[in-house]
């Protein structure tokens, strides 16, 4: 497939789903991808390279989320970890806005990521890593107090979406290394929304969570929405996706077109 034609194909990848929802047409650009590629050389095999995603383009505007849709394998949760600066883009562009400048992820050097992450870029990833043995409601209030947040008030906002997400007090002051995987993923949605972070991905939020949970999910990523956030999701659920996604990017384009 010609350059010309893998844009094309992934400029048709990118749909609204619901045209009279989302935000006004003209609400501010937030993360702008363009001609992202991805390959992973593989050292232990003589160096061969496996080309993963190519061409990649999309645009997420203030109050929208799009949603990355493919079967396992097309490489969502790899484009979401590039998008964070956990991986590195082999080629392209990954634009965030910081404020009054564009950030590039691509190019960016580790210390700008880092600032980059800590006040404007938030991820909910699929599993909860945290420093051993601190206690649940410290671990959600910890990316406000980074931020220089009284510990007291960071606390008071981790316990209001704790309780929102129905985790039991008993539990806050117990490390989160000790739950079940429903109960880390809440503690992991927690943390990732105690910033009202611009830009937000969010990487299979209600894969562990029963219905009463999801639902309380999806009602946060609305108000996300509501106030101006930008999101990026995986959303398996197809429920959940109807209920919160305004854009959809079918991986398999990207896929296809660095085969």
């Amino acid at each position: 497939m010609c350059p010309t034609d893998r844009a094309a194909a992934n400029r048709a990848a990118q749909t609204d789903q619901d045209p009279e929802a989302g935000p006004p047409a003209d609400a501010p650009e937030m993360l702008r991808l363009s001609g992202l590629g991805k390959s992973f050389r593989l050292h232990n095999q003589g160096g061969v390279e496996i080309p993963a995603l190519s061409d990649v383009g999309f645009t997420v505007r203030a109050g929208q989320c799009l949603a990355l849709a493919g079967p396992s394998g097309s490489g969502k949760s790899s484009l979401m970890r590039m998008i964070y600066g956990n991986y590195r883009a082999s080629s392209g562009r990954i634009e965030v806005r910081d404020g009054p400048e564009w950030v590039d992820v691509a190019a960016a050097a580790p210390r700008r990521i880092l600032a980059l992450r800590r006040q404007t870029l938030g991820y909910v990833s699929q599993f909860l890593r945290v420093v051993p043995r601190v206690a649940t409601i410290d671990v959600v209030a910890e990316p406000l107090v980074a931020l220089g947040r009284p510990r007291e008030k960071a606390r008071e906002r981790a316990a209001a979406l704790l309780t929102r997400l129905n985790l039991p007090e008993r539990l806050w002051e117990l490390p989160p290394a000790t739950f079940s995987g429903g109960e880390q993923q809440r503690v992991n949605i927690a943390r990732g929304f105690a910033l009202d972070s611009p830009v937000l991905l969010l990487d299979e939020p209600t894969a562990s969570l029963d219905r009463d949970n999801a639902a309380a999910v999806v009602e946060m990523i609305v108000e996300a929405k509501t106030r101006g956030a930008a999101m990026v999701g995986i959303f398996h659920d197809i429920n959940v996706r109807r209920a919160v996604a305004d854009l959809r990017y079918d991986m398999e384009a990207a896929r296809e077109s660095a085969a």
